[in-house]
């Protein structure tokens, strides 16, 4: 692990009163590691002080931690990644222990699954609740074994982070950073890590509905991308029930009196009817293009050396 180059990532955005304790953590616990800050459009000091404190500065003018988040795995070349936020939440000794499951294991990624004090207000019920409801929903989904699927706190591989299509903009990147691995079978761990709470002066960039929202849409765009098959497929089911349900009256009275007095619903019980068909007939056809785009993915995935294989 020593030979490796390791790179500690901190997308940032007004992040002035805490990211120089970040950066000051990360130097004592990983001295050869090469910090890389993100700064994207704060108004305070925040790039003033990371140059201050040794990390390499960077800059990102497209508003939003996903476009820091590609502009920094774009930028550094390592061998190990670490991505944290620069609030000071995290904790950052449990970084050596992450990068150790990584290399050990021969990881892609291992998540600092949070955990907070029961009295801590770190994270608020709602925030709570909705990770529960957002990590079930993709275990539902993708099969997942993770239990925080949001958190910001990860190491990656290197196959891991030139691997990454990075598309999404806001606070969904860690969805996006989840499904990525899933999707292509990666090998990943989760490791709990203690969450602290902000400091007085630090205000969370997050907005719960908001930002919720955002990532709800994003695993329901990355479901119908990944299985469409089975996205389509339950769009067939729900019309073919709700076709049966208008056309079933229809079609017992003309088997009884020989007529069909309801001419309109019985049309649109057979278009609906042709929708579903026409979802599944999408689905099929998805499905075929999405394995092509997948195994394509897994190929260039495989072309970039594993942890241990650089020579």
């Amino acid at each position: 692990m020593n030979k490796m180059r390791i790179a500690v990532l901190i997308p940032c955005y007004n992040e002035g009163e805490t990211i120089a304790g970040v950066i000051h953590d990360f130097h004592n616990l990983l001295p050869s590691a090469h910090i890389y800050i993100c700064d994207n459009n704060s108004t305070d000091v925040t790039a003033a002080q990371a140059s201050a404190a040794g990390a390499i500065v960077l800059h990102e003018w497209f508003q939003g931690k996903g476009h820091a988040i590609r502009r920094l795995f774009s930028e550094v070349d390592a061998d190990i990644y670490v991505l944290v936020d620069g609030d000071s939440t995290y904790e950052c000794a449990s970084a050596p222990r992450m990068i150790e499951a990584l290399v050990k294991g021969k990881l892609d990624m291992v998540v600092g699954a949070r955990q907070a004090d029961t009295k801590s207000t770190a994270f608020p019920r709602g925030h709570v609740f909705g990770n529960r409801l957002l990590s079930g929903f993709m275990g539902f989904i993708f099969g997942t074994r993770f239990t925080d699927v949001l958190s910001g706190y990860r190491v990656f591989s290197r196959r891991f982070v030139k691997s990454f299509p990075a598309l999404a903009t806001g606070f969904e990147t860690e969805t996006e950073l989840t499904i990525h691995a899933l999707s292509l079978r990666m090998p990943v761990t989760e490791i709990p890590t203690p969450y602290k709470q902000r400091p007085e002066n630090s205000s969370s960039k997050l907005h719960t509905w908001r930002d919720g929202v955002r990532i709800f849409v994003t695993i329901v765009s990355l479901f119908k991308g990944e299985r469409p098959l089975v996205f389509f497929g339950i769009g067939f089911i729900l019309l073919t029930v709700i076709s049966l349900v208008l056309g079933y009256p229809v079609v017992m009275e003309y088997i009884v009196t020989g007529r069909v007095p309801r001419f309109p619903t019985a049309i649109l019980a057979t278009g609906i009817m042709l929708l579903g068909f026409l979802s599944l007939t999408c689905g099929f056809i998805l499905e075929t293009v999405t394995r092509g785009r997948r195994e394509m993915k897994r190929l260039f995935y495989l072309g970039i050396p594993g942890l241990g294989n650089n020579d």
